[in-house]
């Protein structure tokens, strides 16, 4: 096999910091749109949610039926070589149309936000169409 066929993939943030960037842009998001965006598992995003929540990252406000997330950007990265940083550092290099995805993926088609995307831009596409 070629080294491409070798390569795994990977992205520079990790999962808590995809579920965080998307949390800054989209505050009232539920677990599952949070899932679809950064790519896991609705389990995995309210694993990572309870996380961010017991660290002090996010705050979770209870409105009606639905959640809503404030993300406490004055707070350091964790890691020791980059604990000086506020994450509004991290978050205030994302703007907002970055994120409709936060990775890369060689074919965003099959990515699960994607797909609905492109199902959603379609039919609003032929409805443009259809109005005079």
């Amino acid at each position: 096999p070629s080294v491409s066929e070798i390569t795994r993939e990977w992205t520079f943030l990790s999962n808590h910091g995809h579920v965080l960037v998307h949390l800054s842009r989209s505050p009232d998001s539920r677990v599952r749109d949070i899932a679809d965006t950064v790519g896991i598992t609705e389990r995995s995003a309210q694993a990572i949610l309870a996380d961010l929540e017991a660290s002090g990252y996010v705050t979770i406000t209870r409105i009606g039926r639905r959640n809503s997330y404030k993300v406490n950007t004055g707070l350091k990265f964790r890691h020791p070589s980059e604990a000086s940083k506020p994450i509004s550092s991290l978050l205030k290099i994302f703007p907002e149309i970055t994120m409709l995805t936060p990775f890369e993926s060689p074919d965003l088609s099959r990515h699960p936000y994607f797909k609905k995307r492109i199902v959603l831009t379609t039919k609003h596409e032929k409805l443009k169409q259809i109005k005079p």
